[in-house]
């Protein structure tokens, strides 16, 4: 089995987090010469590049970067190792760095995630917005610790990861007062034609509304089409179109927002998932995150 020199990956971790090899040298007070060396020899050790010149200044490869990520995990729990045989506060909070897919609602990942940041146990969290690709891609890299999507990754994704169904909800359509009046009678005939606000077409949720409207014969008169669910919630409250929400948040969305109840689609389903590598099930974090989400969020 091949070795790894934790103290060169000290001394790499040191210049990355101080920014280059000067300030680290001064701390560890080793000649800037060696340091240098030392590093290069993780490098040799390694196969791979871990810094490149940017003008002055040293800057991460990605492969710097993902080396970086584990370094930092590591020297984190080290001394959180330390801080609990010498029975200390640790003064250091888990992290967990969450993956969230844009057109989940911003309501939604606050009830996912808010528990988590409580006590006796809170964790530090990272939240990080971006597509599925991009997300998987980081996740694939170390990067993320755990992904929230609205749909489970396709088996072409080529990423050997762990799906978990967090649980599904109905999908109830809000509109202002003034909408809700408009079109709730004869509900659902009266939306043919009604103004709407859709997400993406990539999403799970617009595929299920568009096969409701085939069903109901209802052709909507989109009005924008959005992959920012907050951009949604904005465009619905000031009027401009009705849109759909997980009907577990029906009540605090209308509440906040001033909005009306249009109508319930019981046919259409809203599922979430937590997807992670396989070394990351364990995560107190991941763990607290699906229990959480199965009793008390869709539960």
């Amino acid at each position: 089995m091949e070795r790894l020199n934790y103290d060169h990956l000290l001394y790499f971790w040191l210049v990355a987090r101080e920014g280059g090899v000067s300030k680290a040298a001064t701390r560890l007070r080793l000649a800037q010469p060696t340091l240098s060396g030392q590093i290069r020899t993780l490098e040799s050790t390694l196969g791979e590049r871990l810094f490149e010149k940017a003008g002055r200044r040293l800057r991460l490869t990605d492969m710097g970067q993902t080396v970086f990520h584990f370094a930092d995990e590591i020297f984190s729990l080290g001394q959180e190792l330390m801080d609990t045989i010498k029975r200390r506060p640790t003064g250091h909070r888990l992290r967990l760095t969450i993956g969230l897919v844009d057109v989940v609602t911003k309501p939604m990942a606050h009830r996912l995630i808010r528990p988590l940041l409580e006590p006796p146990d809170p964790i530090r969290v990272v939240v990080r917005e971006d597509s599925p690709e991009k997300l998987l891609a980081a996740l694939v890299a170390n990067e993320l610790d755990v992904l929230i999507l609205d749909s489970p990754p396709g088996p072409d994704s080529g990423a050997r990861v762990f799906t978990h169904r967090l649980g599904e909800s109905d999908v109830t359509l809000l509109g202002t007062p003034e909408l809700a009046r408009r079109y709730r009678p004869r509900f659902p005939k009266m939306l043919d034609g009604a103004p709407f606000l859709l997400p993406a077409r990539t999403t799970g949720l617009r595929r299920g509304l568009e096969q409701w409207f085939d069903r109901h014969h209802i052709r909507p008169h989109i009005v924008g089409e959005f992959d920012d669910s907050a951009l949604v919630f904005e465009f619905g409250h000031s009027g401009s179109g009705i849109f759909a929400v997980p009907s577990v948040l029906e009540r605090d969305v209308r509440r906040r927002h001033n909005l009306s109840l249009v109508g319930r689609v019981d046919e259409v389903k809203r599922e979430l998932f937590a997807v992670a590598m396989q070394r990351r099930v364990s995560h107190p974090g991941v763990t607290s995150l699906i229990e959480h989400a199965r009793t008390e969020v869709f539960g």
